[in-house]
């Protein structure tokens, strides 16, 4: 793929730069961004001048989530149209599959996240090999609440299994700095130093013989291979289509029809508050009026 409309793509100083370009949406996915996502990290993967590839969001988020308005991408006459379970599960594969490129790709990658990085967009972070998160970035999954399970599902390879729990049975964020503490991130730093926390960082990767870095990588992924994790993605593509049978997400479609969608995000999340876990410190009840 030689040219891209949803992402930019520049080499320099040994790494490669994709930015996520869909700023007016908060770089929402759609199966486009994903189709010139995987295309340009295998770009970066076959180019001998690239040690590592920092993954980046235009404007102000990192990645907002899929784009509720373009969910099954284009359909196609005798295609498939999600309608049916099998259906659902082959497409929830389909985006996997361009995700996991980030994964399986020799070379190692970096999340530089800032502002939003929800439901969709934290199946990208946490499939690179590396987070640095700004401080105030939020971080969750709040779609959880009434639009499925998570279709990929690493978290459990970065943090404890009840923070696990806590945030995706509410859809929770945390902030970036919470994020640290938990481990689901590497760190966390003022968000006017992200940018050269995540350059440095590239600049230590630029130190080192690519292929070295690929071996080094590719064993950590293989022993959380062998923990399971590209299995468990397998399985949770096939149960966010189980979940999308359950009578919460046929409740939020037909709110969507006849609400739309903003006022039915907006029924949804009021209840929660500011919808944010806390780490280490009392939360109490929510407020109720």
């Amino acid at each position: 793929m030689s040219g891209y409309d949803d992402i930019r793509y520049e080499v320099e100083d040994g790494r490669a730069r994709i930015t996520l370009a869909r700023p007016a949406t908060h770089n929402a996915m759609t199966p486009r961004m994903l189709e010139e996502l995987e295309a340009a990290l295998w770009e970066a993967d076959s180019d001998l001048s690239v040690h590592s590839v920092i993954l980046r969001g235009e404007g102000a988020s990192f990645c907002s989530g899929y784009d509720l308005t373009a969910l099954g991408g284009r359909k196609r006459p005798g295609h498939r149209t999600g309608r049916t379970h099998d259906d659902d599960i082959w497409l929830i594969e389909q985006n996997n599959r361009r995700i996991r490129a980030l994964w399986e790709m020799h070379k190692p990658s970096i999340a530089q996240v800032h502002g939003n990085c929800l439901a969709g967009g934290t199946d990208l972070a946490m499939a690179c090999d590396i987070v640095i998160a700004a401080q105030d970035a939020r971080i969750g999954f709040p779609a959880a609440r009434s639009m499925g399970a998570l279709p990929n599902n690493l978290w459990m390879y970065h943090c404890p299994p009840q923070w696990v729990k806590r945030l995706q049975l509410t859809g929770d964020s945390v902030t970036g700095e919470d994020a640290e503490k938990v481990g689901l991130v590497l760190k966390a730093v003022p968000a006017g130093l992200l940018e050269d926390e995540v350059e440095g960082l590239a600049d230590r990767f630029g130190l080192i013989d690519p292929d070295l870095l690929a071996a080094n990588k590719r064993i950590t992924n293989l022993s959380l291979e062998l923990m399971g994790a590209q299995t468990l993605q397998r399985l949770a593509g096939e149960n966010d289509a189980r979940a999308h049978r359950s009578q919460a997400v046929r409740d939020y479609g037909r709110s969507v029809r006849e609400h739309g969608l903003k006022e039915t995000l907006r029924r949804r999340d009021e209840p929660f508050g500011e919808g944010f876990a806390r780490v280490g410190v009392p939360e109490g009840r929510l407020k109720r009026d």
